[in-house]
């Protein structure tokens, strides 16, 4: 586990904050700044060159971004932004206003100025709004002594140099050189005869989600991106895919229990703005599976012992659909699972829930005999956990298929949602079977 960077931490393992300062990378500065209070980050920013400022601020959180913008005066700003690399300058610049964003933009060379405000007008969970502008790219008919000698030029220019793209005339893409094939060719080599003509690229409008998928699944380093006409407009580095990747599971983290990471930044109101909804809603689900129970009031009564049971049977049906949902929010989020699986998905899960639910419930049916001295009970309780949670790995699995069919997020169909309907379901099967054989029973 990683040492938060606070000021008790930092003065013990340094010495003093100056000699952090001057030792630290931009990334632990950065950690620090999100650590201190608000008030002290000013003075520790205004201890660096607009050039050292733009790398910190480009590994701090929304949060810490925010009050860093106020902070500052436009002229400020701008000069800080002029030493960001694009992507990190268009999300700068995409947490201020309006007003201040063009305050900020005609304080700026006009070249630059035009290449972020036309970065700023993608959608920031696309291609386009992931992308920077920085990428090295090269005619199909230039040589490889002539690319070489141009790099050594560009690259203090460059965030990363993974890979050299080739254009025709056109300016369209038409190829790529990694630089170890740059670096082994015959200087007179011209790039169309060594470049690899497959490129794996993506368009300016594809969700993150995508970008990231196709990053991992190829081990790529970089991702160009082209617009409508095929010409390169900008690459995706793999430390973007990262962000991604951490962005999207968090987001997954709170649909999963009905939140949002709106409320950090919202104190106590907007936390119980985002809950009270759900919660509402779940309520209802909840009323629902306690009209079910009040509708066998005299099996109830009858047989005080199959109340004991009700916990047990909700709680490990719940765990089962949660398990087989899991699966599959994390297979379709990662393409592993796609929406002509479901078939063989769901025999899959269908087929361990069986298993499962066979040893569980000939588990919990002994314990009942042995407990209440009832062989009809243990039946019932056993018959009852069998169908509930086979019941619960078919919900579980289908559930986020039909929110991704639908066109919804399958992690909406996670935590509470499952959980209230498994446990109505759950209930119905219980109480029936119960009730088919109270006489029997009583």
């Amino acid at each position: 586990m990683s040492q938060l960077l606070n000021k008790d931490y930092i003065i013990s393992e340094y010495g003093s904050i100056d000699a952090f300062l001057e030792k630290a990378y931009a990334a632990d500065i950065a950690e620090f700044l999100m650590e201190i209070p608000k008030d002290e980050i000013r003075d520790i920013l205004d201890r660096f060159t607009d050039k050292e400022k733009a790398k910190i601020i480009s590994y701090v959180n929304e949060k810490t971004a925010k009050y860093i913008a106020k902070s500052y005066d436009a002229r400020t700003l701008s000069g800080i932004i002029s030493n960001m690399y694009s992507d990190d300058a268009a999300d700068f610049l995409g947490i201020m206003s309006v007003g201040r964003v063009k305050e900020v933009l005609n304080l700026m060379k006009k070249e630059l100025a035009e290449e972020l405000q036309k970065l700023l007008e993608f959608d920031e969970k696309s291609a386009g709004g992931l992308m920077n502008t920085e990428y090295i790219a090269f005619y199909e008919d230039d040589t490889v002594e002539k690319v070489i000698k141009e790099i050594r030029n560009l690259v203090h220019e460059q965030e990363m140099i993974y890979y050299i793209y080739i254009l025709n005339r056109r300016k369209m893409l038409v190829g790529v050189v990694s630089v170890r094939q740059l670096l082994i060719a015959n200087p007179d080599t011209v790039l169309r005869d060594i470049m690899n003509e497959n490129v794996i690229k993506v368009t300016i409008n594809m969700e993150q989600q995508e970008v990231a998928r196709l990053l991992s699944k190829y081990d790529l380093l970089a991702l160009p991106v082209v617009n409508k006409h095929e010409q390169l407009v900008g690459v995706i580095t793999i430390d973007d895919a990262l962000d991604i990747i951490e962005e999207e599971a968090t987001e997954d983290i709170y649909k999963i229990s009905v939140t949002s990471d709106i409320e950090s930044a919202g104190g106590v109101l907007q936390a119980v703005k985002q809950r009270l909804p759900w919660l509402i809603i779940l309520l209802f689900g909840d009323l629902l599976a306690g009209s079910v129970i009040s509708g066998f009031e005299e099996s109830l009564q009858a047989v005080l012992a199959l109340a004991f049971f009700i916990p047990v049977l909700m709680d490990m049906a719940g765990n089962v659909g949660t398990q087989a949902l899991t699966v599959v929010v994390r297979g379709l989020a990662t393409g592993e699972l796609r929406l002509s699986d479901f078939k063989n998905h769901l025999w899959q899960e269908i087929r361990v829930g069986f298993i499962i639910a066979s040893i569980i419930g000939v588990a919990i049916s002994l314990i009942s005999l042995v407990w209440q001295q009832s062989l009809v009970l243990g039946f019932i309780i056993g018959l009852s956990m069998f169908l509930t949670m086979v019941t619960s790995a078919a919900v579980g699995t289908t559930m986020p298929f039909i929110m991704k069919r639908l066109g919804a997020d399958p992690a909406i169909a996670a935590g509470p949602f499952i959980t209230t309907t498994i446990d109505i379901t759950g209930l119905l099967i219980y109480f029936s079977i119960a009730s088919l054989l109270m006489d029997k029973l009583i």
